[in-house]
């Protein structure tokens, strides 16, 4: 569904927007920021399974407990709420429990449904109608979910709707179960070890999830070019300079079934988060690098942030698919 379609929209609603497909179920939740409550797959014995953290039905309208949620004007935090950008400073709402400002200014909002069938959904969120927004210029942000034969594929586009230029980016946080049980099962007692490779040749030095500099060497925890088995060890991390091919793949066991992430040059830098005990993992496509802005700012390269002029838009889709 093209991100320039433009439709009446329809009323935000709490209830999910269930798309199909032969492989794939999805629900969107267009009243709790472009979520996704769930993504299931059907596997080659014809069993339907979360590939996607589910949702719990009471958890429905706090994005950090969905499947997968958008964030955007910008990715991850900004250390302290302090967004420099052109010589000036703003003081944004510190919404982490870290006292940053996290994941963008979306996640809580009512978005609108554009447009909608059986297998996609465009949603759409106009800044300058709502009261609040954590980020201080107006834009206009769309989200769009699709799904068709084997893959999942979501693009996102954000549009300077303001008279002067601020600074952008946008990411993905999907939630990659760690087992493949079937839909409604309990998870093992002990978080499975898919296979992991992720196309990227550098990382950052980090502090409290923010990037220091530039960046420079992986860390060993982050490192995996070499296809490996994710264990119990606790990794949150920035990876960048994308190599080609996917930028991850996904490999499990009992059922064989692998999970290619693949997404446009855009989406430059990707986050790694494999907390210790849980039956999830993340692995987050993302335009720029956690605390991009205060870098950008500073003259530190390779960060990934835009500047958006007025009227400009940028745009980038990612896609999930599915094979076994």
């Amino acid at each position: 569904m093209a991100l320039d379609e433009v439709r009446r929209p329809a009323p935000a609603t709490s209830h999910p927007v269930l798309l199909r497909s032969d492989r794939w179920e999805v629900e969107v939740l267009a009243g709790t920021g472009a979520s996704l409550a769930a993504g299931r797959i059907r596997t080659a014995d014809g069993v339907w399974r979360d590939l996607l953290r589910p949702t719990p039905r009471s958890r429905r309208g706090d994005p950090e407990r969905t499947a997968s949620f958008p964030m955007l004007p910008w990715s991850n935090r900004i250390d302290a709420g302090v967004l420099p950008f052109a010589g000036r400073t703003w003081q944004l709402q510190r919404n982490g429990a870290d006292g940053t400002a996290i994941h963008g200014a979306m996640r809580y909002a009512p978005w609108a449904v554009v447009a909608q069938d059986d297998g996609s959904v465009l949603l759409e969120a106009v800044a300058a109608d709502m009261v609040g927004v954590n980020f201080p210029w107006r834009f206009v942000a769309r989200v769009g979910y699709a799904v068709a034969g084997d893959a999942l594929e979501v693009t996102t586009s954000l549009r300077n709707a303001d008279e002067v230029a601020f600074p952008a980016g946008f990411g993905h946080h999907p939630y990659f179960r760690r087992s493949l049980v079937p839909v409604g099962s309990p998870m093992p007692d002990e978080p499975g070890q898919p296979l992991l490779r992720i196309g990227a040749d550098a990382g950052y030095l980090l502090h409290g999830g923010l990037a220091l500099g530039a960046a420079g060497p992986i860390p060993p925890r982050a490192d995996f070019r070499v296809e490996r088995r994710v264990s119990v060890l606790h990794v949150d991390d920035v990876l960048t300079a994308r190599t080609p091919g996917p930028l991850a793949t996904l490999r499990y066991g009992d059922p064989d079934v692998t999970v290619t992430l693949e997404a446009d040059e855009a989406y430059s830098h990707v986050v790694l988060y494999v907390p210790r005990g849980r039956g999830h993992l993340a692995v987050e496509p993302t335009t720029h690098v956690n605390g991009g802005f205060a870098l950008h700012a500073a003259g530190v390269p390779g960060t990934g942030v835009v500047v958006l002029e007025p009227g400009q838009e940028m745009a980038a889709s990612f896609r999930v698919t599915v094979a076994g």
